[in-house]
Order: C-alpha cells, then sequence, then structure tokens
C-alpha cells in the first residue's frame, strides 16, 4: 500500500510539473530605432529616434530555416517599440529587423547593421521575461555636413604616440 501511495504520489508530481510547464510562455521584445544622419551605420552623437518606424520580429528554425513565429510593431514617440512574443523559441534564432521608416530623408536600411538577434526561451539563464534588443535603425540619403567633425571626434589618432 505504502508503495503505490508513493507512486500515484510521484505521478501527481510529474503531472503538476507538466502542466506549469506547459503554459504559454510570453516574453517582451523592447528596442529603439533610429536615424542615422551621418551614414556611419552605428549610433552616434547626431543620431535621432525615429517615432512611427515599423520593425518586424521572426524567428526561424536554426536546422530547418523554416519561419515558426513573427510580430511586427511600430515605435512610440521616443523611437521605442515594445513586441509581445509567445512561446518558448529555444530551438530559433530570433532576430527584429528595421520595415518600414516613417522619414522620407531617411529610409535606407543600413547594409552592415541589418538586425538584432534575441534569445527568446526561458532556458537562457535570464530571470526575466524582457528580452532588450539591440538599437536599429535607417540612414539618411546624404550625410549632414557636421559629420565629418564628428568622425574626427570618434576616430581621432594622436599623433603624440
Amino acid at each position: 500500500m505504502a508503495k503505490s501511495v508513493a507512486l500515484i504520489s510521484a505521478l501527481c508530481i510529474l503531472a503538476l510539473a507538466a502542466v506549469a510547464h506547459s503554459h504559454k510562455e510570453v516574453f517582451d521584445v523592447v528596442g529603439e530605432v533610429y536615424c542615422d544622419v551621418c551614414r556611419f551605420q552605428f549610433h552616434n552623437d547626431l543620431s535621432y529616434k525615429l517615432e512611427g518606424a515599423t520593425v518586424k520580429l521572426e524567428c526561424s528554425n536554426i536546422d530547418t530555416k523554416a519561419v515558426t513565429y513573427t510580430t511586427e510593431g511600430v515605435t512610440d514617440a521616443s523611437g521605442r517599440y515594445r513586441l509581445q512574443v509567445t512561446g518558448d523559441h529555444e530551438l530559433d534564432i530570433c532576430q527584429v529587423n528595421v520595415v518600414k521608416s516613417p522619414k522620407e530623408d531617411c529610409n535606407e536600411v543600413m547594409h552592415d547593421v541589418v538586425d538584432s538577434k534575441i534569445e527568446i526561451t526561458e532556458n537562457s539563464g535570464m530571470h526575466t521575461d524582457v528580452r532588450f534588443a539591440n538599437p536599429i535603425g535607417f540612414m539618411a540619403k546624404e550625410a549632414k555636413p557636421e559629420c565629418a567633425a564628428l568622425l574626427d571626434k570618434y576616430f581621432k589618432i594622436d599623433d603624440e604616440e
């Protein structure tokens, strides 16, 4: 009888663990979109945040490359977006890309910095459901004249050494 009670107890615990793990995970992916007016392809002192930019998160299976999840969102007045992602995507590569710029003079997609990869799984060592994406953006059609001085500031080589 004691063995039966122990076996039933163990089965109940396993069933509860399975139910607890089977819940739908929900993650928030947050990030920013900016306009690179210098065409440096990185955020700089002259960059500004883009309100109304469209971004897309896409997850693809690591092995098959098949798309498993996709969602889109738009940046707010501060250039930030928040995308809600349902499900654990441990076996996927997930990334956020810019889709559409609200600015006609800043709508060129960067070719060196195309996306921001994100881990969307409970099995990542992170103890929060929020995932922070690297900033992504668009480039202006032409660099502003003041970008040359900024480039000198960033990449100044000290001749005295």
